[in-house]
């Protein structure tokens, strides 16, 4: 009686050929997947942090990297471009931020160059705010008073004597008696040659 010829080998050769071609195909890659948040999505915060931070499994780009932070009233209160430290991506927040809900849009960029986008929400009980200048008081000054500074007399300016010309300081009755002496003395000289002249 003919025998069936045994179909063992032509199995192993299909699974071989099926294994090499698995072996042959290229790796699929895996994508950026998000670990963690801070604040945890879905949970409640006293405040809102001053940056809200996404964990990843693995380091993202920069470029087409952005999260977003929105209040409750859809107000965007994040401030500046996220900060990529290893696997983590970090964004700050700014302004008034009042208590209730708030919604974080994040959009990375993953090694393989794919985008890798989500949203996740939390709870802050109570306000706070970041960079907001506080108004100083309002107090009026305490006048100062400055000490009573002494009064000095300013000096009295002398005038300097005036001088006149030689007769300066001679009174004019002082040169009128002069002049009156010379005349009696010119009379007496005269009278007293006049006698002593013989007769002719």
């Amino acid at each position: 009686m003919p025998t069936r010829p045994a179909r063992l080998p032509a199995v192993l050769l299909a699974l071989l050929a099926l294994l090499a071609v698995v072996l042959a195909a290229p790796p699929a890659q895996a994508h950026t997947v998000l670990q963690g948040t801070d604040p945890a999505a879905g949970s409640t915060v006293p405040f809102v942090p001053e940056t809200v931070t996404l964990t990843f499994n693995e380091p993202v780009l920069a470029v087409g990297t952005q999260i977003m932070v929105h209040t409750a009233d859809d107000t965007m209160v994040n401030v500046g471009p996220p900060v990529l430290v290893g696997n983590t991506v970090s964004q700050a927040v700014t302004g008034e931020l009042p208590a209730g809900q708030y919604t974080v849009l994040y959009r990375v960029t993953s090694a393989d160059g794919h985008p890798v986008e989500g949203e996740f929400e939390f709870t802050a009980a109570d306000a706070t705010s970041y960079g907001v200048a506080t108004p100083a008081p309002t107090t009026s000054p305490s006048p100062t008073v400055s000490p009573t500074t002494p009064m000095t007399p300013s000096p009295t300016p002398t005038t300097p004597p005036t001088t006149e010309g030689p007769t300066a300081g001679i009174s004019a009755t002082t040169l009128v008696g002069g002049v009156a002496v010379l005349v009696v003395a010119a009379g007496v000289v005269a009278w007293l040659l006049l006698r002593r002249r013989p007769a002719q």
